[in-house]
C-alpha cells in the first residue's frame, strides 16, 4: 500500500469546506477512525481514497502526491476510469503533474524576468456556459485552423507536428510526455491522454506519447479547450463530465464534419468489417480510429454496445519505440517552443545551465547538445 501524507487528508477535507463529523457521515465511517486517518496512525483504503476524493472535490491522484499542492497545482480530474487503477500508477501520474508544474513554474519566471510577460487575452476567455459554438470560434479566431492544411500532411505524425507549431504559435508550450523520465515509470494512455496547466503567461498541454500518434491531434485541441477555459485538469478516454463532453465536441469540430459521416457507407452487421472501415477512413484524414468511432456513437450511427465492441478491436496501444538518437527524440517531446526559448534564455543569462535542464528533461551535460540537435 502506498503511504499517504495525512496533511493532505486534512488540507483536501478543510479546503472543501467539510468539518470533520460532516466527513466521518459522508465516507460512511466513525469519527475516531476518520482522526486515526488524518494523524498518521493509520492508512485508508484506495476505496476510502476514491470516496474521499469524490466527497472533496479533489483529482485521486491529489492524495498520492508528498505533500500539499500549491493552489495552482489543484486541478480538477476529468477522467473517466473504467478499469481498476493501481496506487502506484496514481503516484506517477501525481509526480508527473508536480514535474510539469515546477517546469512551467520556471518558464513563467524566466517570461517575466525577460519582460516578455504579455498575457495571452484567450486564457479564461470562455465559460462552459457560453456553449461549443462559443468556444468552437474563439479557439477557430486564434489558431487559424485550416483542415485542409492538416489532411494533406503525409501521416499523423506530421499533421500532429505542423497542428502542434499552430498552437505554438498562439503561445502554448505544447510537450509529449508519458514517464517520470525512464520506460521503467511510463504511465498508460489509459490513465491519462493529457492535461492542461493553463496560465496566462505560460500556459502547457502535456500529451501521453504512449497514446497513438493519430490520437495526438485531438487530445491538443481537447487540452486546448481548457486553456481557453481556463480548466487545468486530466483527462483521459470519453470522460463522462460536462466540460470533457464540450472539450471533445469542439475538438472533433476541428478534425471532422459530420456530414462525412452520415455520407458514408457504414459495414454495421459485422464488427471487423467496420473496425476495417473506420480504419480507412481514420488513415485519409489523419484521424484516430477511436476518434472516428466516438463520435459514430455521438452521431447515433452505432450504438454504446457496438462502440464498445469496437474499442476492443482498437484497444491495443501503441508501443512506442522512440523515432530516433535520444537527444533527437527528447527535443521532439519538448517541441520547438518550449526548446527554442530555452536556448534564448539561456543566452540571454536569465536562465542557468542547470534550469535549462531541468526544464528540458535532461542533464546539465545535454544542454547545449540538445539544443544544437
Amino acid at each position: 500500500m502506498v503511504k499517504v501524507n495525512p496533511e493532505i487528508l486534512v488540507w483536501a477535507r478543510r479546503s472543501a469546506g467539510i468539518s470533520e463529523e460532516d466527513a466521518a457521515s459522508k465516507l460512511n465511517i466513525k469519527p475516531d477512525r476518520l482522526k486515526a486517518f488524518e494523524s498518521g496512525e493509520r492508512l485508508p483504503t484506495r476505496r476510502q481514497l476514491e470516496k474521499m476524493s469524490g466527497h472533496y472535490h479533489k483529482p485521486l491522484v491529489v492524495f498520492y502526491m508528498p505533500s500539499i499542492p500549491k493552489k495552482s497545482d489543484n486541478g480538477a480530474d476529468f477522467r473517466t476510469l473504467k478499469k481498476e487503477t493501481s496506487p502506484l500508477s496514481e503516484a506517477r501520474l501525481g509526480a508527473l503533474l508536480v514535474d510539469v508544474r515546477e517546469r512551467q513554474e520556471m518558464v513563467r519566471a524566466a517570461i517575466e524576468e525577460s519582460e516578455e510577460d504579455f498575457p495571452l487575452s484567450y486564457v479564461d476567455s470562455v465559460s462552459v456556459s457560453d456553449g461549443p459554438d462559443k468556444l468552437f470560434g474563439s479557439m477557430q479566431k486564434v489558431l487559424d485552423f485550416d483542415l485542409n492544411e492538416f489532411r494533406k500532411k503525409p501521416g499523423p505524425r506530421e499533421a500532429f507536428a505542423w497542428l502542434r507549431s499552430v498552437a505554438e504559435q498562439a503561445g502554448v508550450f505544447v510537450v509529449l510526455m508519458g514517464n517520470l523520465g525512464s520506460h521503467h515509470t511510463q504511465i498508460s494512455s489509459s490513465m491519462f491522454r493529457g492535461f492542461a496547466l493553463y496560465d496566462e503567461i505560460a500556459p502547457f498541454v502535456v500529451i501521453n506519447e504512449y497514446d497513438s500518434r493519430a490520437a495526438w491531434s485531438f487530445t491538443l485541441l481537447h487540452e486546448l479547450a481548457h486553456v481557453f477555459l481556463g480548466e487545468t485538469g486530466i483527462s483521459s478516454y470519453e470522460g463522462e463530465h460536462v466540460v470533457e463532453k464540450l472539450c471533445n465536441s469542439v475538438a472533433s469540430r476541428f478534425l471532422l464534419d459530420p456530414a462525412e459521416l452520415q455520407e458514408t457507407d457504414w459495414p454495421l452487421k459485422k464488427i471487423e468489417d467496420l473496425a476495417g472501415r473506420i480504419e480507412d477512413f481514420a488513415n485519409e484524414r489523419n484521424l484516430s480510429r477511436r476518434m472516428v468511432a466516438y463520435n459514430l456513437l455521438a452521431s447515433g450511427i452505432i450504438d454504446s454496445k457496438g462502440y464498445g465492441k469496437l474499442n476492443k478491436e482498437f484497444g491495443k496501444a501503441w508501443e512506442g519505440k522512440g523515432w530516433a538518437p535520444y537527444l533527437k527524440l527528447k527535443r521532439q517531446r519538448m517541441g520547438g517552443k518550449l526548446v527554442s526559448f530555452v536556448g534564448r534564455m539561456l543566452g540571454e543569462g536569465i536562465l542557468s545551465v542547470t534550469k535549462a535542464g531541468t526544464i528540458l528533461g535532461v542533464r546539465p551535460t545535454y544542454v547545449r547538445q540538445l539544443l544544437d540537435s
